[in-house]
């Protein structure tokens, strides 16, 4: 089904915002990406519908609103819409009533349908400073040759240093690196923005290194202008990101590392823990992070006291 564009400002933030959270939470990609979809389908149920406030919906509204998903032809093939495609809808709801809750929202958002497998969450087990830098140390034996031990330090640069979601790592180039300005220009994904990451002179030097003496080591890589290549000289996708980032890991032979069963998201959320700890303000977080907004990066508040409390 073609994206619906929703009219109402405040539906359209809730999206922003829902997505953001599930982002942090370290949902999977597709989740971030499908559930906020499900939610713009429901919100635009309600704008039809004439329901401007999420405090209108009703338990009945939203049965209403199954109803019609039920009745509704599958426009990919014969028939009604899958089991499975309602399920997610399901889904989206429910979590989305928990973000609701979580941010003490006013509203009577109420999903009483039958229970569904939720997505499952990884549990935020923050990198503390001194570990990240075990981390850097342990690229320098993560790999028998140079080339990949060059590129292992330049990913935790771009991953934890400058914060990126894996899919914007996976699709920065050569031409994105800036420097003479020693900025990172991280192009728009859906849903997010197009920004600059400042990086120092160390992690300059660390993109340096691997850009001009490990990447011309790879097979062709003088014809692919991604940043990251592999072995073969094309560009580097996610699980590539994440084996490395475990061999990286197994390298600490740090037992406390190890069992935190380190993510590629869990770096960013370290950054963005770090950056606070430094006391860092919180709307120069956002804008690194890319987030929509103050209220997602919000949500790193809660987790650094969590972490002072331990």
């Amino acid at each position: 089904m073609k994206k619906l564009k929703l009219q109402n400002t405040i539906f359209k933030m809730f999206v922003a915002n829902y997505k953001d959270w599930l982002d942090i939470l370290g949902y999977a990609e597709t989740t971030v990406y499908n559930l906020p979809n499900h939610l713009q389908e429901f919100f635009y149920y309600l704008e039809n519908n004439g329901i401007k406030n999420i405090n209108q919906i009703t338990t009945k509204i939203v049965k209403d609103y199954y109803r019609k998903l039920q009745q509704r032809a599958n426009e990919r093939q014969s028939g009604s819409l899958s089991k499975s495609y309602l399920n997610k809808h399901q889904q989206a709801l429910k979590k989305f009533s928990d973000y609701l809750k979580q941010h003490n929202a006013k509203s009577r958002l109420s999903v009483h349908l039958k229970s569904e497998k939720q997505p499952t969450e990884e549990k935020l087990n923050i990198l503390t400073q001194s570990e990240i830098k075990e981390l850097f140390e342990a690229t320098e034996f993560s790999h028998s040759e140079p080339r990949f031990r060059l590129r292992d330090k330049a990913i935790l640069t771009i991953l934890y240093s400058c914060g990126l979601r894996r899919n914007e790592a996976v699709h920065l180039n050569l031409s994105d690196i800036y420097f003479d300005k020693e900025r990172v220009f991280v192009r728009k994904g859906k849903n997010y923005k197009e920004r600059f990451i400042p990086i120092n002179r160390k992690n300059a030097e660390i993109l340096e290194d691997y850009i001009y003496e490990g990447r011309p080591e790879f097979y062709q890589s003088n014809l692919s202008e991604a940043l990251f290549v592999n072995k073969n000289g094309t560009r580097m996708q996610g699980m590539s990101f994440a084996n490395r980032l475990k061999a990286i890991v197994t390298s600490t032979n740090n037992k406390n590392i190890v069992e935190k069963h380190i993510t590629l998201h869990i770096l960013r959320h370290s950054i963005a823990t770090h950056l606070l700890q430094q006391e860092v303000p919180l709307e120069s977080i956002k804008t690194f992070l890319g987030h929509t907004s103050l209220e997602s990066t919000q949500i790193y508040t809660h987790l650094l006291k969590s972490i002072e409390n331990e």
